[in-house]
Order: structure tokens, then sequence, then C-alpha cells
């Protein structure tokens, strides 16, 4: 039997690990974007506040990229220590999007990066400016595999079970690259990361403007994130919607507790703008209900129904006898590989052999399970569903207050006096934290809704931890954590730092290391010239 303490410190330890990495990415994601944009207007017009914003803005990228390298390298070796079985039966479809990542993170975005800083004074500027796009297109394309990789945890597509190598393993891996979660994913992360890097640009921007500090490029930065920022907030908002459809597809479960929908409502369904779960009577107490609303979104039709968590359980219970039958052939077929019909049984239900192994948290003799144990079992399909309501309307609620905010920013910015509203710059300066609050909810939904599966449907969570003593979780998850906060305090410090420097003390800065690294550069002489 499995150490549940164990599988839940593994979970904590991950959680955290993902959601500090998560302060970074979103972050390189957006500033990459931008700092491509002010390039590509300094290669046109020539004029130096651009290249200043460009060298400004891309050392706070520097920096923020350097870090949250050091954090993803962290987190993926947990893969091996906390999580070794997922590594073993998963490890066949996960694996290579990982090692993609790996070379473009670590190779190409890596070279490029480099180039950017080091490049000015060897590349044309038509030249560094195409370095600068596919540093930022580097960035990006990093980020598609990791959600790739997520994508097929969420929906696994293009993968069947092995009986004789005991492990998930590809068939088709054009379905694992081109999974519609996967895909609905990577639009609505990259497009929270640009929010991300907008709202970063425009409140470091309105600091400086409140300071009557580099108001040159304070305005003009303003500007540039105010139309980026408002452009990725509505993509945002449009992309959120195709996941959530994705998810009414492949995710029913996630998708009713999102909802607190405990029972299928006829189609449309409402959507609940506000309630009160209880998962002890399988209710809700209180709701305020919008008619429809939620049957449009999610089935895109008036006619389709939404099943409801209580409906989802029932088919739980179907499918976990269907994996009893699975695993009982499963042995037959270990014992006797020409046992045609015992081979014939798993290729039947093999796609409920996941089920199945839901029985081991209450017994190891699966096939033995009573309807009781069977019935727990199916119970704990059900992920916690009052805070995956709650996390899901702070998300979206932060989400159409970012339109609304980028949308008065642009307004401000087409009329040129967006730096004398010094309530909307104290706003824009205080509203910092808003975007990074918004994507950790939204994490927390992705993957908390999809407990209590590692791989949605093939294997259980606790099925796939490591078989660690109680002492060693404890000790890595207290290392990380302490790792982590040096982590975080020299990432602020760098940052604040280059704050307070500002452009015009950066830029000579840049140049001096560039000229230290050139070849033309004046050798020292020894001896007679």
């Amino acid at each position: 039997m499995i150490d549940q303490t164990v599988v839940e410190l593994s979970r904590l330890q991950f959680a955290l690990t993902a959601m500090y990495h998560f302060l970074f990415v979103p972050l390189t994601l957006g500033l990459s974007f931008m700092v491509a944009i002010m390039e590509s207007v300094y290669v046109m017009t020539r004029k130096q506040v651009w290249r200043q914003m460009t060298l400004f803005w891309g050392t706070l990228f520097g920096i923020n990229f350097a870090i949250g390298v050091a954090t993803g390298i962290v987190m993926e070796f947990q893969f091996g220590m906390n999580w070794s079985y997922y590594s073993h039966y998963v490890g066949d479809i996960f694996g290579a999007p990982l090692a993609i990542e790996g070379l473009m993170a670590f190779f190409l975005e890596a070279t490029f990066i480099g180039l950017f800083f080091f490049g000015w004074k060897r590349l044309t500027p038509v030249k560094h400016l195409t370095v600068t796009w596919l540093m930022a297109l580097g960035t990006n394309l990093s980020a598609v595999w990791i959600l790739i990789a997520n994508g097929w945890m969420q929906n696994p597509t293009g993968a069947i079970f092995n009986p004789e190598t005991m492990r998930m393993e590809v068939v088709d891996f054009a379905a694992v690259l081109f999974n519609p979660v996967a895909q609905a994913k990577f639009v609505h992360t990259v497009s929270a990361g640009y929010v991300t890097g907008a709202v970063f640009v425009m409140s470091i921007s309105a600091l400086f403007l409140l300071r009557n500090k580099h108001k040159d490029m304070a305005r003009r930065s303003f500007a540039v994130a105010a139309a980026f920022g408002l452009l990725s907030s509505l993509s945002v908002v449009v992309l959120g919607d195709e996941s959530g459809y994705a998810a009414s597809e492949h995710q029913k479960m996630k998708l009713a507790a999102i909802e607190a929908m405990w029972e299928t409502e006829r189609a449309p369904a409402d959507f609940t703008a506000f309630g009160i779960p209880n998962q002890t009577t399988q209710q809700n107490d209180y709701a305020i209900k919008i008619p429809y609303l939620m049957g449009l979104i999610a089935t895109r039709s008036l006619d389709q129904p939404i099943p409801g968590i209580l409906e989802l359980v029932g088919r739980a219970e179907n499918r976990i006898r269907g994996g009893q039958l699975a695993y009982g052939a499963l042995e037959r077929v270990r014992k006797d590989k020409n046992d045609v019909e015992a081979r014939e049984m798993f290729d039947r239900h093999w796609q409920d052999l996941g089920h199945g192994l839901l029985l081991k948290r209450y017994r190891e003799d699966i096939l033995n399970a009573t309807p009781e144990e069977i019935s727990k079992a199916a119970m704990d399909t059900v992920p916690r569903v009052a805070p995956l309501f709650w996390t899901f309307r702070i998300m979206a609620g932060l989400g159409f207050y970012l339109i609304a905010f980028f949308a008065l920013a642009f307004y401000y910015s087409c009329r040129h006096n967006f730096q004398d509203k010094r309530w909307f710059l104290k706003l824009a300066l205080w509203s910092l934290p808003a975007p990074w609050i918004a994507i950790e909810c939204g994490w927390f939904v992705a993957e908390y809704g999809r407990q209590p599966w590692a791989v949605d449907g093939v294997l259980p969570t606790f099925y796939a931890a490591s078989g660690l003593a109680l002492h060693e979780i404890l000790t890595t998850l207290a290392v990380f954590t302490a790792l982590y906060t040096v982590l975080l305090v020299i990432e602020v410090k760098l940052m604040l730092k280059a704050i307070r420097k500002g452009p015009d003390d950066i830029l000579p800065s840049l140049q001096a290391a560039a000229t230290s690294l050139s070849p033309n550069a004046a050798a020292p002489t020894h001896g007679r010239a």
C-alpha cells in the first residue's frame, strides 16, 4: 500500500517548484516580443531612445530568463526523484517533448540571447534585429514542448499500453504533437505571458513617470505596452474560451467541478456566477446563476447537455469494473503470452486499466474489490470542488479587469495625456501583481482539477510517486524551499538594482561589456610599441 503522506508531500513539493518556476516564464514570453517590437522601431527610425528602450527592457528580460532557467532545471529533476514510477510508466511519451524543450532552451534560446547582448557591435542593425526576433520565437517555441507534454497529461492520445514492457508507448507522435488540449493550452498560456510582459512594462514605466525620470523612454514604453496588452488580454479571453471548450470534450469531470455542477442540467446549462459548493452534501448551499451561459460556453450550442459530477461518478464506476477486467487479463497475459483469449480481453478493456488502478488505494488484490471499495474509488475521481470553483472565478475576474485596464490605457495613449493621469499611473503600478495571480490561479485549476490523475484516466497520482521514506521527502522539500527562496531574493534584488539604475546607466555598462568581448578591441601592449 502507498504512503499517502509521502504522495501528498511530493505533490506539495512539485506544486511549489512548478508554480514558483512559472513566476518567470510568462514574463520571459511577454518581454521577448516587446523587446523585438521596440528594436524594430529603432531599426526603422534610428532614434536612439528606441535603442535605449530595447537595451533596458532586454536587460530585465535577461535577468528573468537566467533565474527561470535555473528553477526549471531543478523542477525537472523531480520526475526522477519523486515521481520515478511516472517516469517509467509514461516516459516514452513525456520524455521526448522535455528533451526537445531542453535543447531549445539551452541551445537555441541561449545562443540568440548571447548574440542579443553582445552582438550590437558585431552585427548590422538588421542582422541584430533578426537575432532579436529569433530570440523571441525561440523562447515561445520552447514553451510549445512543455505544453505538449502537459497537454498529453490532460488528454493522453497517440499512445497505448504495452503488456510486454508494462508501460505506455507512442504509436502516433503526430497525435501527441497536435493534441487539441495542448494546442489550446499553448495559445492561452503564451497570451497570458504577453499580458504579463505588458503589465510589467507599463508598471515600471508608470513608476518612472511618477518620479519624473526617463520620461521619453517611459512614455513610449507605456504606449507600446498599452497596445500590446490590449490585444493580448482580448486574446486571452478568446483563447481561454477555446481551452474551456477543449475541457468539455476531454475533461468533463474537471469542467463539472469548476462549475460546481453536481447534477446534469438540461441544455443549455446555466452558469453559476456565485455559489457555495458543499462536497459533503454534493450540492450547492447557495447559487446565483446566469441562464444558458454555461451551455453556450462549454458546448457552443443550445441542445447539448453537460454531464454533472454525480453522472460522471457513475460512468467512473463502470470504467473501474472495466479496469478490473483489463487487470485480470493482463495478469493472465504476463503468465502466458500465448493466451489469445486473455489478450483479446485486454485489448477490449485496456483503456479502463487506469481506472482499475484507482482501487490500489484500498487493496492490493483489486480483482476482489468490494462494491463499497469500487464506489469509494469512483468518488475519488471528483477533485475538491470549492477550491476549483473559486480559483477559476478569481482568474476570470482578473482577466476581465485587465481588459478594462488596457482599454483605458490605450485610450489615454491615443490622446497622449496618460502622463497627466497620476491616478491611473498609480493604478498601473498597483496592478503589477494581477497577471501573476491570474496565471497561478490558472495553473492551479489546470493541475488540481486533473486529480486524482497524474495522467488523466491512465495513471493515478498516488501510483505515480516514488517509494521514498518520509524523512527523504521532508529533506528535499526543505532544501528546495530554501533554494528557491534564495533565488527569489536574488531575482528581486537584481531587478530592483537594474530599475534603480535606469536606462541611462545600463546602456554604458552593456556597451563596455560588448567592447571588452570584441575581437577588434585594442589589446594591451607589451614592451616597445
